[in-house]
């Protein structure tokens, strides 16, 4: 094996022989069907390669083990994968953390999930609970580590402790700049210190790095990130599922495209060049006319836009969506933000437990006593600072010129 390789967590583990230490334990897995190597061999396919009849259960977090089921409490089942004929405990629907007998059947919990950088994505959640049960179990838990495919930028909101959910179990950014060892690291650090918590690290991997980068095929990890440009975005316009707007569900451009009948068109096209130039935010917009074929708006006509990322480091997901949705909210009386429910949350409405801060939230509504910018940067420093702790890989030029921008830009608190 050439060491000048990137390799994920899961290859190393098994290149390098790691996987010998666990060849007598009984084991599960906590998986998905985007968890693959470079030859996009499943890992609960190279676990039952390697271990056999030692792999006592599988667990499967939302959308289930191969991703087919839609968002937004729509539950994966229980059952038997068809390949091995394994048992699958699903951690979404029937419940959200592992039941403690289940987790008893074996000793160490593995887990190899494809996670896209964002707060409310909820696999960083299920990995939450997940640690919890183990931490109360006394059971060893290996993070296999993986990309984060946004890289290490650290973009805000930061969630505030009222607002907390499935959707934001920790105060985290909305771009949260982690891999998913270095997040289970953080929760640690945070809330589980007595765990028995081992990453396996990735090899020759560089954290400023976008997913297209590593050279890898992009395998979508829930079904309507069918692409990485639907990925990036994904972490500002997932905010659309607040609103009555369509986020794109129900099209083949799902997050890259947004609508609603009543948009007009023609204004909202020549304005968004005002508001958003293309030479400052690295993108292009696409007017158009479209028809969900599911979710939001399903069989009627939306007219929209469909956003086309030119530059990735030009382009601010978070600041954008927030941007674009208060120009809408002040030019379309037919605006609205959605009621409850959303992700198990039966209180709060959407667009509050998807932001989760309320100065941001007061913003959004039509304060106006602070700027934006500065509201967004609020707390990130400090983040920063606690996260340098849990970081695996070298910060690199660009992650300190961030933080040296974000330490000096304002005062934060």
């Amino acid at each position: 094996m050439k060491n000048d390789r990137f390799l994920l967590g899961v290859e190393l583990f098994f290149e390098k022989g790691i996987y010998q230490r666990y060849k007598n334990a009984k084991i599960s897995l906590l998986t998905h069907q985007a968890a693959t190597d470079h030859r996009l061999r499943l890992t609960y396919e190279l676990f039952h390669q390697f271990f056999g009849e030692k792999i006592v259960l599988l667990f499967s977090p939302q959308h289930g083990l191969f991703s087919e089921k839609q968002a937004n409490m729509i539950a994966s089942p229980d059952e038997k994968e068809p390949l091995f004929n394994l048992t699958v405990k699903s951690l979404y629907g029937p419940r959200l953390k592992p039941d403690p007998e289940d987790l008893k059947k074996s000793e160490v919990l593995f887990v190899d999930l494809v996670d896209v950088g964002c707060r409310v994505y909820t696999y960083i959640w299920t990995l939450f609970m997940t640690m919890e049960v183990c931490n109360a179990l006394g059971k060893e838990m290996v993070i296999l580590d993986r990309p984060n495919p946004l890289g290490n930028t650290v973009e805000g909101p930061v969630l505030e402790k009222e607002y907390i959910s499935f959707v934001g179990l920790d105060t985290l950014p909305m771009r949260h700049g982690l891999t998913i060892g270095e997040m289970a690291k953080l929760f640690q650090k945070r809330h589980f210190p007595n765990l028995d918590l081992k990453v396996i690290p990735m090899s020759k991997y560089s954290p400023s790095k976008l997913f297209p980068h590593l050279q890898r095929p992009w395998i979508q990890p829930s079904p309507n990130l069918p692409t990485f440009d639907s990925a990036y975005a994904y972490s500002g316009m997932v905010l659309l599922e607040g609103t009555n707007l369509s986020e794109g569900r129900g099209t083949t451009q799902p997050f890259l495209t947004f609508g609603a009948p009543f948009l007009k068109l023609k204004d909202l096209h020549n304005q968004l060049y005002e508001i958003f130039p293309e030479e400052e935010w690295g993108i292009y917009f696409k007017p158009q006319a479209f028809e969900p074929t599911f979710d939001k708006w399903q069989g009627t006509r939306c007219f929209g836009i469909q956003i086309h990322i030119m530059n990735y480091h030009r382009f601010s997901p978070v600041k954008f969506t927030l941007k674009l949705l208060k120009f809408i909210k002040e030019t379309h009386e037919d605006f609205q933000l959605l009621p409850p429910p959303y992700e198990f949350e039966r209180l709060r409405k959407p667009m509050e437990i998807l932001l989760g801060n309320r100065e941001i939230l007061n913003w959004l509504k039509g304060d106006k006593t602070d700027q934006l910018e500065f509201l967004l940067k609020k707390s990130i420093n400090e983040y920063l600072v606690e996260t340098s702790s849990v970081r695996l890989y070298n910060d690199d030029e660009a992650y300190e010129t961030h933080k040296r921008l974000c330490s000096s830009s304002l005062v934060l608190s």
